[in-house]
């Protein structure tokens, strides 16, 4: 995927203006919340000094409590207080971020899979399949799990130094400096512990997705790999893609184990200074701290550095989401080659022209070269040629899923490029050489193209594809479940299924790719029959290697190195005696 500007985590905030209540509402119930978690040190110090006989002037001078039991009542009370309402906030933090998480996730995986089917045919032929399939999972998730859990601990990270640094030095600004002199090199140490991680996560984002696509394609490929016995050699391979993987992730391990016992030694000695010296002050009575502020500063101080030791962790989080963030933005942030038209047409006659056509498949040499072709609305076109000769790029082209390198298609004397994609397509049936059916019943695959279609609409396209009988022979007839990719179903009932929902499209431009190549003559001769009538008033092409399949066409034209080496009817070009008289005696030696 080509390289959009490396700001990954900008990107994903920018994204969450989307929701900023959610995030506001959310991350001021979790500052709270933090606060909240952060006051019993200051509870522990103000009833150490009541029992003490010196309980904190505020509650004589703000609530004229004086007499140390009631003082010792007041503060269990407001101590009782302070942890529900933590508890409260607590709730209210969580549920609004994962919430949010989740409404960020469900949109995110919707829209990059939207953008991801806009892009270009050429595209698809350039990425792997398990690559976009980690993306549209594993990274979404990723970025779902730092929304859900890393990003509210920021926030209290945050909330907690501010909070801590501020209560410290109120209350004692020498103790407050020796038992933060850790932090410089706590905050020096995660900075560069996150450098060094970082690359690695970039790597181990890229491993999973090469990972992701060895196992689709294996276990796509898996009747192939059996009659080939080749399950060791395909065994060794996802063992080596794994590997990679998992020295990916040793590699950043190796670091994110090494982070937290050395942030622990310096968490120590600003710990043990603050105990020891504050103990000296104390016995030395000097009047700096009270016994209850300095078992404040053992807490917070506590309370301070030992979450601190998250940061590697946040930091961990943070690194990963940005790696996945990167590749999400990056998949939906990309434009697609193939720029959508302005017309909208509901129904196009099917007047086609070539003109001067050139095409190349990126850099190579060109596949089509100086292709005329004029096409009245309602005729028939069949297209001969060798394996390589362009036939199906033509097809493409048509579509749009390419679009030429020089010249112009005009569909209806408007180039194509000047229709909206969805209504030129909408406008096309295509039944191609590779059919692809859904996972799900013989209905939804038939209807596939018209969604709104009856079970009577459904059955006469099944019967004009002479697909009916096999169907109802079935125990669950048109409820039958098909299997991914049409698993249970023959070479030649794929294709005929896959004619019939180009029958139900019924739109005016029809497109047969191979269309008969995996049914038996009697089948094809059958369908060939019914498809005379349904191409009646449609323009028709017909790609065919079965010359049988388009004698009958107005036009044929035969393509060899990516030109038209003949056009004519049949008898015009059995007349010919050139490239498809050969084609023609080579399938008929009578």
């Amino acid at each position: 995927m080509k390289a959009v500007p490396d700001k990954p985590m900008l990107r994903l905030f920018a994204y969450l203006k989307n929701y900023r209540f959610q995030v506001g509402f959310s991350s001021a119930n979790a500052i709270i919340n933090k606060i909240f978690d952060l006051m019993p040190p200051i509870l522990t110090a103000w009833l150490i000094d009541s029992v003490s006989r010196n309980p904190p002037a505020w509650i004589g001078d703000g609530f004229g409590i004086h007499e140390p039991y009631a003082v010792i009542i007041f503060l269990g009370i407001l101590t009782a207080a302070i942890f529900l309402l933590e508890s409260f906030f607590e709730w209210l933090y969580k549920r609004g971020f994962l919430r949010l998480a989740q409404n960020v996730q469900h949109d995110l995986r919707s829209k990059a899979y939207d953008k991801l089917q806009k892009r270009d045919i050429a595209f698809f032929e350039g990425e792997r399949t398990g690559n976009l399939m980690s993306i549209l999972n594993n990274d979404i998730n990723q970025l779902e799990r730092f929304l859900n859990s890393s990003f509210y601990e920021i926030l209290h990270l945050v909330t907690l130094f501010i909070f801590a640094t501020v209560s410290l030095f109120l209350v004692s600004p020498k103790l407050a400096l020796i038992g933060m002199l850790p932090m410089p090199l706590i905050f020096i140490g995660s900075i560069f512990y996150q450098r060094k991680i970082s690359p690695h996560y970039k790597t181990i984002r890229e491993k999973v997705g090469a990972l992701s696509s060895r196992l689709e394609n294996n276990i796509s490929g898996i009747m192939v790999i059996k009659s080939f016995t080749a399950e060791k050699f395909e065994s060794d391979r996802v063992e080596k893609v794994s590997d990679e993987y998992k020295q990916a992730n040793f590699n950043a391990i190796q670091y994110n184990a090494l982070y937290i016992p050395l942030i622990r030694v310096f968490i120590t000695i600003g710990f043990v200074s603050v105990l020891m010296i504050g103990s000296f002050m104390i016995l030395d009575e000097t009047n700096e701290i009270t016994i209850g502020s300095l078992a404040f500063f053992s807490m917070m101080i506590q309370r301070l550095l030992w979450p601190v030791t998250r940061l590697g962790q946040v930091f961990d989080d943070y690194e990963r989401a940005k790696a996945s963030a990167r590749r999400v933005f990056n998949l939906m942030e990309e434009k697609s080659d193939i720029e959508d038209g302005t017309i909208s047409v509901q129904k196009l006659k099917g007047d086609i022209q070539f003109n001067e056509v050139y095409f190349q498949y990126q850099q190579g040499e060109s596949v089509l070269k100086r292709i005329h072709l004029n096409m009245d609305a309602g005729k028939s076109l069949g297209i001969v040629g060798l394996t390589g000769a362009g036939k199906t790029t033509l097809i493409k082209l048509l579509l749009r899923l390419y679009d030429v390198t020089d010249g112009e298609i005009l569909m209806d004397g408007k180039n194509i490029k000047s229709y909206q994609l969805e209504s030129l397509r909408k406008n096309i049936a295509l039944v191609s050489q590779d059919v692809y059916l859904f996972h799900g019943t013989v209905r939804e695959n038939i209807s596939y193209g018209n969604t709104h279609a009856s079970d009577e609409e459904i059955i006469q396209a099944a019967k004009k594809a002479e697909l009916h009988d096999f169907i109802i022979s079935t125990k669950e007839g048109y409820d039958s479940i098909i299997g991914e990719r049409g698993i249970k179903l023959s070479g030649g009932q794929r294709q005929r299924l896959s004619i019939a929902r180009a029958i139900l499209k019924n739109a005016p431009i029809l497109i047969l790719d191979e269309a008969t190549s995996s049914v038996d003559t009697e089948t094809e001769r059958a369908i060939q029959g019914n498809l005379d009538q349904l191409a009646k008033g449609k323009t028709a092409w017909v790609i065919a290697h079965r010359l049988s399949t388009i004698r009958n066409m107005d036009q044929i034209i035969v393509l060899k190195n990516g030109t038209i080496q003949e056009q004519g009817n049949h008898s015009e070009l059995l007349q010919h005696d050139g490239l498809y008289a050969d084609l023609w005696n080579a399938q008929h030696p009578d």
